[in-house]
């Protein structure tokens, strides 16, 4: 049975990322696809690496007829989401890739994100969308929230180590670099050719990174009590991609088994050998996220790396791996293209 699919917020990076995942899937089809600002134009002229593809044209939210759409996925900036959510069809299957449903705590989300949540009632229902740690809820949620792109791969390399008890909790420290597309496709100065070629920095320094609410939020209920570890985000003059870096107390390779033990099943998490550690080439394009544990010359510490694409395990992919299980269909479709090398 085909599956019709509606991808609002088409125009953007994930919104295209989403097509070209779609477009391999053997139980979904595209049925509409909104652009507000590039309503009326055929996806070709926004995109033009997907013009092969049979799609419907841009159009608005309000000219979708949703009686016709199994899932919707919504590929539109924070605060813009909540408010258009809250007026879909409540029997409407949703994943929002947006950062507005991320967060269950009202108060939480007006601290990090600077204002009240528009639709609370939304925002409690929301399943968090991190499918390999939520899968039971997420096969029979009405609205996941997709996890950053960061969040995703820092949870990746700490949830097995929090939940095994073999790391301390209180010197965990998160180095992580970012490819310039988890920016976002809007144009802002900084991101620029001349602005951000050729150099490297850090930014959100001294924990004022939004993520950080989602780390706060699962690693303390994950340990029954307080987490909160040092996180540095950087900017890479890349286009895709994530590296993170991760130094934890705690014996190495108690922290690999750990890692081994939790991911041995999992079909799109890698577990690399002890002592190698992950590249971002090795993962560009696919919905993999590949982990390396080192022991670390300072007896009693270790170092986790992870590399995944941001755009799809860190975002896209992962929302499809979520309405797959949403819609009843095997988790994996749609998703097992390789990865582009070099």
């Amino acid at each position: 049975m085909t599956q019709n699919i509606a991808i609002l917020g088409a125009s953007g990076y994930t919104g295209a990322e989403l097509i070209r995942l779609i477009a391999t899937h053997p139980s979904m089809q595209i049925k509409a696809l909104s652009g507000e600002r590039k309503a009326g134009q055929p996806l070709a002229q926004v995109f033009p690496h997907l013009r092969h593809l049979d799609l419907p044209d841009l159009v608005k939210i309000a000219d979708i007829d949703f009686s016709d759409i199994d899932l919707a996925f919504c590929a539109l900036p924070h605060k813009t989401s909540q408010q258009v959510i809250a007026k879909l069809p409540r029997d409407l299957k949703i994943v929002d890739l947006s950062a507005d449903f991320r967060l269950s705590d009202p108060e939480a989300y007006a601290e990090w994100y600077g204002n009240p949540h528009s639709a609370v009632d939304l925002q409690k229902e929301a399943v968090y969308g991190l499918s390999e740690f939520y899968r039971e809820e997420i096969r029979s949620a009405r609205l996941v929230a997709g996890t950053g792109c960061n969040a995703a791969t820092g949870q990746f390399i700490l949830r097995p180590l929090i939940s095994a008890g073999v790391i301390g909790l209180d010197d965990i420290i998160l180095d992580l670099k970012c490819a310039v597309s988890g920016a976002g496709r809007s144009l802002k100065e900084n991101l620029l050719h001349a602005e951000l070629s050729e150099g490297y920095n850090a930014y959100a320094v001294g924990g004022t990174h939004r993520h950080l609410g989602e780390f706060d939020q699962e690693f303390s209920k994950l340990a029954g009590r307080e987490v909160r570890i040092q996180f540095t985000p950087h900017l890479l003059p890349v286009n895709r991609g994530i590296l993170a870096t991760c130094y934890v107390s705690g014996d190495a390779s108690a922290v690999y088994e750990a890692l081994v033990a939790q991911y041995a099943a999992e079909p799109f998490i890698e577990v690399l050998p002890m002592g190698e550690t992950p590249s971002t080439h090795h993962v560009r394009g696919s919905n993999f996220c590949h982990i390396g544990v080192a022991s670390d010359r300072i007896e009693g510490r270790a170092i986790v790396v992870a590399a995944l694409d941001n755009l799809t395990k860190g975002s896209s992919g992962q929302a499809l791996q979520n309405a797959n299980l949403m819609l009843g269909l095997p988790e994996t479709d749609g998703l097992m293209l390789a990865p582009c090398f070099p």
